[in-house]
C-alpha cells in the first residue's frame, strides 16, 4: 500500500530536522511541496535543501498550488473550512497522480505538524473521501514555540501553572481565563498591544538567518516590535512570528 509521511521540518533551521525526520526523508519516493507564491519562495528554497540533503537520489519533487484565502474573513470558521477543502482537492490531485503504488510520498510541514497546520486534517479527509487509498504516519518536529522559547532562554510555563497556546485573534477578545501566560500564534493584528503591563517574549522568522527577537514589557518594546514587523514584513512579502506574553501576578 502506499504510504505518506507527515514530516515535521521544525521551525527553520536545518540542524533542528530530528534523526527520524531524516531517515524519513531518506526512505521518501516523492516529495509534494505546496506553492504558496512568489513572496514565500524562501520557504520552497529551505525545503529542497533539506530534501537534498536527506534523501535519495532518485526521489521525485512534484510541486502544486496553495488555493487562494480570505485572510480577513467574516466567518473565519467557515472560510478556513472552505480553504481546507479546496487544499485537500489539491493534495489529492497530487497523490493521485503521481504517488505510485508501494511508494512513500511526503510532506515537509513547518514546525511540529500537531501545531497549527492542517496536513493531518487534509489527508483524514481525502481518505473519508474514498477516492484514494493510502497510510500515513506523522514525524514531529520542533515548533515554533519550542524554538522561541529556546532563544530567548526561557521556560513557557512557572513552577505549578499552566500556560496557553492561542492565535492573536483569540487573544484580540480578551486575555484567557484562567492562565497567566499566553503563547499567541498567528497574529496579524498584534493584540499584544492591548496589554501594556505584560511581559512579552517575541520573535520573528525564528531559527532561520532572518530572525529577530525582542523581549522587555509591552510598553517598553511593544512600539519597537511594531516597527521590526512592519519593516520586516515590507522587506521579505511575507512575516511568521510567535510570542509569549506573560502577565506580571505579584501584587
Amino acid at each position: 500500500m502506499r504510504k505518506i509521511y507527515v514530516i515535521g521540518i521544525g521551525a527553520g533551521d536545518p540542524d533542528h530536522l530530528t534523526l527520524q525526520a531524516a531517515k524519513s526523508i531518506g526512505r521518501t519516493n516523492v516529495f509534494f511541496l505546496i506553492d504558496k507564491g512568489e513572496t514565500k519562495q524562501s520557504l520552497i528554497d529551505l525545503r529542497e535543501r533539506i530534501i537534498r540533503a536527506y534523501s535519495h537520489p532518485h526521489k521525485r519533487i512534484i510541486e502544486g498550488r496553495d488555493p487562494d484565502r480570505d485572510r480577513t474573513p467574516a466567518d473565519y470558521t467557515g472560510t478556513v473550512t472552505d480553504w481546507r477543502h479546496r487544499r485537500s482537492l489539491v493534495f489529492e490531485e497530487l497523490i493521485a497522480a503521481n504517488l505510485k503504488e508501494d511508494e512513500i510520498g511526503a510532506f515537509l510541514v513547518w514546525g511540529d505538524p500537531s501545531l497549527y497546520d492542517s496536513t493531518i486534517a487534509i489527508l483524514d479527509e481525502i481518505l473519508a473521501r474514498g477516492e484514494q487509498t493510502f497510510e500515513y504516519e506523522v514525524v514531529p518536529g520542533i515548533s515554533s514555540v519550542s524554538a522561541l522559547a529556546a532563544k530567548h532562554r526561557i521556560g513557557l510555563n512557572r513552577v505549578g501553572q499552566p500556560y496557553q497556546v492561542t492565535t492573536g485573534r483569540r487573544l484580540a477578545e480578551g486575555w484567557p481565563e484562567g492562565v497567566d501566560d499566553v503563547v499567541v500564534m498567528l497574529d496579524a493584528q498584534q493584540a499584544f498591544t492591548a496589554h501594556p503591563d505584560a511581559e512579552i517574549y517575541w520573535g520573528a522568522y525564528v531559527s532561520t538567518e532572518d530572525e529577530v527577537l525582542a523581549s522587555g514589557t509591552v510598553a517598553d518594546v511593544g512600539d519597537e516590535i511594531l516597527k521590526t514587523r512592519a519593516a520586516a514584513r515590507e522587506r521579505h512579502g511575507w512575516i511568521m512570528d510567535t510570542y509569549l506574553l506573560r502577565r506580571n501576578t505579584q501584587d
